[in-house]
């Protein structure tokens, strides 16, 4: 009986361990990236090895997507030439990449205005994979889906220069 429960439970162990979610974390051994270009009005962003589109993604923005961000809480994405400059891996948003918002211009811009820059600025997955997709619904990110994320974050090195177009 001991004997029948052991290769039971065996079994069902085995059985689990094929069920265990794959990581989020992949490798990327090809070219590397060394630009990425956001264009804004047609949704797409491009990784680039020099001249050459290595992917291309359809993205959503910030819930008020025309123009250039001015300040903390606008809903816009900023416009311009930043650094990828930072990682988060237990991002509530699946996986993240930070982009070096606000530069001296953005927060001069602010200043202006009497406002604060804002920043937390990033290119990221989707809160929850099975809520609907909906078009810009982010504070001022760039969104992709989490597995498309998956991809940039394994590709993207910090570092990286990312220039946001209109």
């Amino acid at each position: 009986m001991k004997r029948r429960h052991l290769l039971m439970g065996g079994v069902a162990a085995a059985g689990l361990g094929a069920c265990a979610p794959q990581t989020k974390f992949k490798q990327y051994t090809g070219p590397e990236v060394t630009y990425v270009v956001v264009n804004k009005q047609a949704r797409q962003m491009y990784l680039l090895h020099h001249d050459r589109v290595l992917k291309d993604y359809m993205i959503d923005l910030g819930f008020a997507p025309i123009g250039d961000k001015f300040f903390e809480g606008d809903g816009r994405t900023p416009e311009g030439n930043y650094r990828i400059d930072r990682r988060n891996p237990n991002s509530k948003f699946h996986l993240s990449l930070g982009i070096s918002y606000p530069n001296a211009r953005d927060r001069a811009e602010a200043a202006a205005l009497g406002k604060p820059p804002g920043g937390d600025i990033f290119i990221h997955g989707e809160s929850s994979p099975f809520k609907r997709r909906r078009e810009d619904w982010t504070w001022g990110c760039i969104a992709v889906t989490n597995r498309e994320m998956e991809d940039v974050y394994a590709m993207v090195r910090d570092g990286t220069p990312i220039q946001i177009n209109p």
